[in-house]
């Protein structure tokens, strides 16, 4: 594979993007605003003192991804710019000054996991095959973002369809901006690391394994995946029917990502699975957080090794432990009645049935590629036939769409569907049992790999990740930053929640992060008055 190429063609791209979204704004003067770690309540407060418009402020994100995503540490977690995200800010600012705000995310920009449509934007999967896939319309989640005042600033890198560590053939690697020789993880890795480099307030990613929450405890972030049938799959890659794949917010704090799920969850007649969230959400999510809201909670800490093909006996393995347990004692600081641990019956075995349905992953791609009727790609056989599907990263990916679609091993899948719910009523069991408000578990059991083991032979990919809720599915998950290991690489804790109690797990998440604030921004991104 000729990676020079690929890299070269990238810039070629994004190079333009820029050459076109310099001229089309202006010099600005800006007002003295914080950009770092800034969030969604310090961009309203500054645009309503006039110290800062929605233009500025994308202007200043474009900055920085001009700065550090190609350049610098080249840290390569945006695969594409919205060229019209400059003119989509400017009207906002004359709508802001003629009405006021338009809905709560007004004037945020926000980045989006590139297996998510946006319209008139290429959807890439990562991959050159699906390089040129314009999409025509917006998924529905991106129709509400937009509704909501949001700017679309761009895509973020990810695993080549979604699946593993972010390594693509379209873009090559993206580098954990805490150690530029590590791994953002995956597949929603782009999201974290650009969350991490502050290019955006927000952003969107996807969970069908860990794809949330590893790329949010490895970047430092918090990252949320939602009960199934809160949020619309429409227009995003393995959507319906699937059930395991969702998407979710990724932010860098609990209360920016309360006020994304705010504006994602809804119903959605084209993902049917939505109605089942139907009056399980509170007007709010932000309603929930509370500072104090760990004092008197009842959380039950999950102690055991549960990640998959996490070594246990090894260093890496003990340096993360040695930061979950302090993070144990940090819950108990913070008032929570800690439930030591817990055990669940048959854990391991259960989830080591996970199976799933070949039709649903088959279906879900019938409807997503009908979405876009003018493109070549209208099946899998299309996609096999790429000329470029021998260049995947790694290499099976491309074996994947080269042979006819698996059939569905019935045996297994019912198995795999009896195994998931015992598992669910052995969760919810253990949780009544001891008047659990959640469990606790480590977000992942070992330090971000190597880029150069995961991009190459022996492709190392999402070592030592839980995947409880996803293997469950029916279950709310949020991870929040937790420190740092002694070799400066972040870390978290995950807050397990019942079906729907994403209140529940915001307010614990939140009450942790308050008392504890362990995030902070990476070296190498530095503010540019700095750099």
């Amino acid at each position: 594979m000729n990676t020079s190429r690929i890299v070269r063609y990238k810039n070629r791209l994004r190079g333009a993007w820029l050459l076109l979204l310099s001229f089309a704004a202006p010099l600005l003067s800006r007002a003295e605003f914080e950009l770092i770690e800034a969030t969604i309540a310090d961009a309203h407060r500054a645009f309503r003192s006039g110290e800062l418009t929605a233009k500025e402020l994308t202007q200043m994100y474009l900055d920085r991804i001009e700065a550090y995503d190609q350049k610098g540490p080249a840290i390569n977690c945006v695969i594409s710019i919205n060229p019209d995200a400059l003119e989509d800010a400017e009207a906002l600012d004359a709508a802001f000054a003629k009405d006021g705000f338009v809905g709560p995310l007004h004037g945020i920009p926000v980045l989006v996991k590139d297996e998510i449509d946006v319209a008139d934007m290429a959807t890439t999967l990562g991959t050159l095959v699906f390089k040129d896939y314009v999409t025509p319309k917006d998924a529905f989640v991106i129709e509400k973002l937009r509704q909501a005042g949001a700017i679309i600033l761009g895509k973020t890198t990810l695993s080549e369809y979604a699946g593993g560590d972010t390594y693509g053939s379209f873009f090559g690697a993206s580098l954990n901006p805490y150690d530029l020789t590590r791994t953002v993880g995956g597949s929603s890795g782009g999201s974290g690391g650009a969350m991490a480099a502050n290019f955006a307030m927000i952003s969107l990613g996807e969970e069908t394994y860990a794809s949330i929450r590893r790329p949010s405890t490895w970047n430092g972030v918090v990252g949320l995946r939602p009960t199934p049938g809160l949020v619309s799959r429409t227009g995003m890659w393995d959507g319906y029917p699937t059930v395991a794949a969702q998407m979710g917010p990724m932010c860098r704090t609990v209360e920016d990502t309360a006020k994304l799920l705010d504006v994602m969850v809804g119903y959605d007649p084209e993902d049917p699975s939505t109605a089942w969230g139907i009056g399980r959400a509170p007007k709010s999510y932000t309603d929930a957080l509370e500072k104090e809201g760990l004092v008197g909670a009842r959380v039950g800490v999950i102690r055991e090794s549960i990640g998959g093909r996490s070594d246990p006996s090894s260093d890496d393995f003990k340096i993360v432990q040695k930061e979950y347990d302090r993070a144990v004692d940090e819950l108990k600081a913070a008032g929570a009645i800690v439930i030591d641990d817990l055990k669940i019956p048959e854990l391991k075995e259960l989830m080591s049935l996970r199976s799933d349905d070949r039709w649903l992953n088959e279906e879900a791609l019938r409807i997503y590629l009908a979405r876009n009727p003018d493109s070549p790609i209208k099946t899998h056989q299309d996609i096999g036939n790429s000329p470029y599907i021998d260049q995947s990263i790694p290499p099976r990916k491309g074996e994947r769409w080269t042979s006819p679609p698996r059939e569905t091993d019935y045996q297994a899948a019912i198995e795999g569907n009896r195994a998931r719910q015992e598992l669910l009523t052995r969760i919810l069991a253990v949780m009544a049992e001891h008047d659990l408000d959640a469990i606790v578990h480590n977000s992942v059991e070992h330090q971000p790999s190597l880029v150069k083991d995961g991009f190459n032979p022996p492709y190392v990919s999402g070592k030592g990740v839980p995947s409880i809720n996803t293997n469950v599915r029916m279950l709310s998950a949020i991870t929040v930053p937790s420190g740092f290991t002694s070799m400066g690489l972040p870390t978290g804790i995950t807050f397990l929640g019942r079906p729907y109690d994403e209140a529940t797990i915001l307010k614990l998440a939140y009450s942790y992060e308050q008392s504890f604030p362990h995030r902070k921004s990476p070296e190498t991104t530095p503010p540019l008055s700095d750099s």
